[in-house]
């Protein structure tokens, strides 16, 4: 069983749930709560115990090619599902309610079904298996920090996509979130299709 060294995620939550008799273990996380623009994306990841990628951790906590590398690896190793929630949906049940949405979607969508979630964060998502949340869970647990892989790959890549699409935000350079050169493209522009319009800024902007 390949495992980080002690100061990363390991596999101790995973091993606890197997030790009480639920042998599929997922790992539940997101990506984009806070940008102005864009979904927010939630990923499912079952592990291979015997295959777990080495240099698993926060997504936060790696370069952009790391991720892309382990993103590949997770694909290809582990059961992954994908659950992503659009600016509509998010402007009318609001951030969270569309998070925990996307997760429950994430694990939908998985082509096995859990029998347990770890789940980042101190708010669960309504699922049909046993559900345990862990703070900083991304940092803890090598499921969740998988499902942070892939959360925010393919979020920044939904966001680079959209950077063709919508060019002048700078949404490939920021992935949407508020940053000095987002708001004077937004005062430039004005908001696109894709930004909140529930968030404060944007909404500040189409009362103008």
């Amino acid at each position: 069983m390949t495992q980080n060294d002690s100061a990363g995620p390991d596999f101790s939550f995973e091993l606890a749930a197997r030790a009480q008799g639920f042998s599929l273990v997922c790992g539940i996380d997101e990506a984009g709560r806070g940008p102005l623009a864009g979904p927010v994306v939630a990923a499912a990841v079952i592990l291979d115990p015997e295959s777990i990628p080495p240099g698993l951790n926060d997504s936060k906590k790696l370069k952009e090619e790391q991720r892309e590398r382990l993103f590949a690896e997770i694909m290809v190793s582990a059961k992954v599902g994908v659950g992503i929630g659009d600016e509509n949906r998010i402007d009318r049940d609001n951030i969270l309610a569309t998070t925990l949405w996307a997760m429950a979607e994430a694990v939908h969508n998985l082509k096995e079904a859990p029998h347990y979630a770890l789940v980042d964060g101190n708010c669960a998502p309504k699922l049909s298996c046993v559900v345990q949340t862990i703070v900083s869970g991304d940092a803890r647990s090598l499921s969740i920090a998988a499902a942070s892989i892939i959360a925010k790959v393919t979020r920044d890549r939904i966001m680079v996509a959209l950077d063709r699409e919508f060019p002048g935000y700078g949404f490939s350079r920021h992935k949407g979130y508020g940053t000095d050169f987002h708001h004077i493209a937004l005062n430039e522009l004005g908001p696109c299709i894709h930004h909140r319009k529930s968030f404060a800024p944007i909404a500040k902007l189409l009362t103008r």
